[in-house]
């Protein structure tokens, strides 16, 4: 089993430089992401989810935060310890990400063909002008947006979310990577655009067997396309387990309060949540 680990966090810990001090955010996180399938990572807001996939990618905001202790271990490397010119060529080429806002994650005064070019520029050198506009405009009809070589052309004002957003698949899946982040992809998309963005990514896993990590604060997401879930509350991993026992059996009063605020078929409508407070010590992990 332990053959198929693909990524590695052990005892991730994460910390920010703030006006009023230090802010530890991640305490201690670790979990596994085997190759070809899919993690979940879910937790209400703040619980640190995007900041661990931040610092898996080496993302955090320099020089304000800064990972101070444990291991992220790619196929054995550290990649808390690589030097800054390696991770360049590691993010976007062998892990890739996919953010929860293409607006802002897309240059505006950039075409969208400019910019699925650029990475094939970073990352596949060897590629002349003629062979990357031609893989640009392959990436686009694999993620199916119609007219692609009309959408090469356009900014990204242009193009609806959902297309936005399959944009972004397109530069994340470029170099073929072997894991691909997704952080809230489909949060601000209307039920149907997330539904046919979730079938897309799920269709590109399986064609090219790279693992996904899906950060995400709905389950009913989780239950759909996850094959392993980390739950995560204050900065720490409070259970890690395979999709059907954690749903069969959650083992946390945590994970069990989200289970509890799923809505469901069976309940009378209009009624309001219970919502009941945790009871901190339920918690032995965060005393001291």
């Amino acid at each position: 089993m332990q053959d198929d680990v693909i990524l590695s966090v052990q005892g991730l810990e994460t910390e920010f430089t703030t006006d009023e001090g230090i802010v530890k955010i991640l305490h201690g996180v670790s979990f596994d992401v085997r190759k070809g399938r899919t993690l979940g990572i879910v937790g209400e807001s703040g619980c640190g989810k995007s900041v661990t996939a931040m610092s898996v990618m080496g993302l955090l905001p320099k020089p304000y935060g800064q990972v101070v202790g444990g291991q992220i271990l790619y196929r054995g490397t550290d990649l808390v310890t690589l030097p800054a010119e390696d991770m360049y060529a590691m993010r976007g080429n062998r892990i890739s990400m996919i953010f929860q806002d293409p607006m802002t994650a897309l240059n505006p005064v950039h075409s969208v063909g400019r910019q699925l070019i650029e990475v094939l520029e970073l990352h596949r050198p060897e590629l002349n002008k003629g062979e990357r506009n031609q893989y640009a405009l392959d990436m686009l009809k694999k993620v199916k947006i119609p007219m692609p070589e009309k959408r090469l052309k356009e900014y990204p004002h242009n193009l609806s979310g959902g297309m936005r957003q399959r944009v972004m698949i397109a530069m994340a899946l470029a170099c073929k990577p072997d894991i691909l982040i997704c952080d809230e992809p489909t949060t601000a998309l209307d039920v149907t655009v997330q539904a046919s963005i979730l079938d897309l990514i799920n269709d590109l896993q399986q064609e090219t067997g790279m693992s996904v990590i899906f950060i995400t604060h709905d389950l009913g997401v989780v239950a759909e396309i996850c094959d392993d879930v980390v739950v995560m509350y204050g900065g720490k991993v409070v259970e890690f387990a395979d999709i059907f026992d954690l749903f069969d059996n959650p083992q946390h009063p945590y994970t069990e309060r989200l289970m509890g605020l799923m809505p469901s078929l069976d309940n009378e409508p209009k009624q309001p949540i219970e919502i009941k407070p945790i009871d901190v010590t339920l918690f032995p992990e965060f005393k001291g």
